[in-house]
């Protein structure tokens, strides 16, 4: 696992979407395979690297033989709290408070990704480790998944994250976490 510094980000978007790609465009991320790999591709690659600016942006690989096995990757979540993507979903689910304790100033695991052939040998915890150790002011950090993937959920706990409970009455179909140790939880 290594960090990578925003030139080399830029440099391997191609390969990293190509993990990407291979990580969520079947099932169940794309069951109903609304979206061909081509559209999850250059979706995906044009969010990256205009994420790649992002106020303390970090990513980091894993690789075997040179090639990407592996990432992750984030920046740290700024005020005023976006309205694009999951963002209205996390809000109304944590409410303005809860945000603002928990998220804004901390690192936003953004995706974790790895090819099927290594999962299940400890490249998804080490590839979060490393980004959250080196890149999450004061350990906090926070990442969301969707519900509809009870086996992330299970790994996010496993390796000690821990699910914010949400507001009463509110239901969206996200998971927030935030590591076990986040000095706010």
């Amino acid at each position: 696992m290594r960090m990578i510094d925003q030139a080399e980000a830029r440099a391997r978007a191609d390969e990293i979407s190509d993990v990407y790609v291979e990580t969520f465009s079947g099932p169940p991320w794309n069951k109903a395979r609304t979206y061909s790999q081509e559209q999850i591709r250059d979706g995906f690659r044009a969010r990256f690297v205009d994420d790649i600016p992002r106020p303390g942006f970090a990513a980091v690989v894993a690789e075997m033989d040179g090639r990407i096995t592996g990432f992750a990757n984030g920046w740290v979540t700024q005020a005023p709290f976006r309205e694009d993507r999951a963002y209205p979903k996390v809000a109304l689910q944590l409410g303005v408070g809860r945000v603002e304790l928990l998220l804004i100033g901390a690192f936003e695991v953004d995706e974790l990704a790895v090819l099927p052939q290594y999962r299940g040998n400890g490249h998804g915890r080490a590839l979060l480790g490393a980004l959250v150790r080196r890149a999450a002011p004061q350990n906090r950090a926070w990442l969301l998944t969707w519900s509809g993937v009870p086996d992330v959920i299970a790994f996010y706990e496993h390796i000690g994250w821990k699910r914010v409970v949400p507001l009463a009455d509110v239901d969206t179909d996200i998971v927030i976490f935030t590591p076990g140790d986040h000095p706010q939880r």
